[in-house]
Order: structure tokens, then sequence, then C-alpha cells
């Protein structure tokens, strides 16, 4: 399993000058958690950061900051861990345990952005692989029933 084949590929992004309202307004707009900072437009936008709402809440309504005084690259996590798109899952999650990060940005060979892996998705894919591993003894009880019957 690939992290390409799991990412979320609908990606909220904006610039580094972008307000936090702006940020904020996004988040809201498209029910998202995080906005991926990027330079350059369309298809060759680069990710430079990531800005999650977590980090709107921790670091600056909590910190008593004025949101007009910074900007969404005065915030936005510098050091941006990424993936490729055909990382492993295993390999990604193991990255994202040992930085202690929620979100992971996906990108291309070009480094150009792909999607965003989370840790909401990586949850879903566990819990469905767990719920099909469960029914395997169930499964085989059925099978040796109709074939005792």
């Amino acid at each position: 399993m690939t992290v390409g084949n799991f990412c979320n590929r609908e990606i909220i992004v904006a610039g580094r000058d972008s307000s936090i309202k702006e940020i904020a307004k996004l988040m809201r707009h498209h029910h998202v958690g995080d906005v991926v900072i990027v330079s350059g437009e369309g298809n060759k936008a680069k990710p430079i950061g990531i800005l999650t709402d977590r980090d709107i809440v921790v670091e600056l309504i909590a910190c008593d900051v004025e949101l007009e005084s910074v900007a969404a690259g005065d915030v936005m996590s510098y050091e941006l861990v990424t993936a490729k798109e055909d990382d492993s899952i295993w390999d990604t999650l193991q990255r994202m345990r040992a930085r202690g990060i929620r979100r992971v940005v996906v990108v291309n060979d070009q480094g150009k952005l792909e999607g965003v892996l989370a840790v909401d998705d990586l949850l879903e894919l566990f819990a469905e692989e767990l719920n099909l591993l469960a029914k395997i003894p169930f499964r085989e009880q059925l099978i040796e029933t109709a074939i005792r019957s």
C-alpha cells in the first residue's frame, strides 16, 4: 500500500502572504483542518509549509497574538515533512510518529504537490482492514457449517 493510493487529493492551498483570517475562512468553507502553503501557482505549485487549525489556536489565539499582524508564512510549519506518492504507508506512518505530526504533504517525483495524508485517513484505512480481518473466523465458521450440512 502506498501513500498515493490513500492520500486526500482535494488540497486547499494558499500563499505565504495570506492572512490568518483568510486561512481560517478557507478551512471553514472547505471543512478541513489544514491548508498547504505553496510557492507558485497551478501545476507549478510547490509546497513550502502547512498551517493547521491547531497552529492557529495554540500558536496564535492562545498566545493573544493579533491575527492581523501575522501572515501564513509567519506561522506555517517550515520543516515540512513530505512523502512521495510511491512511499509505503508503513514507512510514512513511522516518520509521522517519529516527528509527532498528524499530517504529511504528498509530493510527486518533481516535488510538486499531490495530496495530504492525515492520521484520520490512516485510522479509517486501518479500521476497514481490521474489520475485514475480524470477519475471517466467522466466515470460516459459516463455511464449516455449510460443509457439515
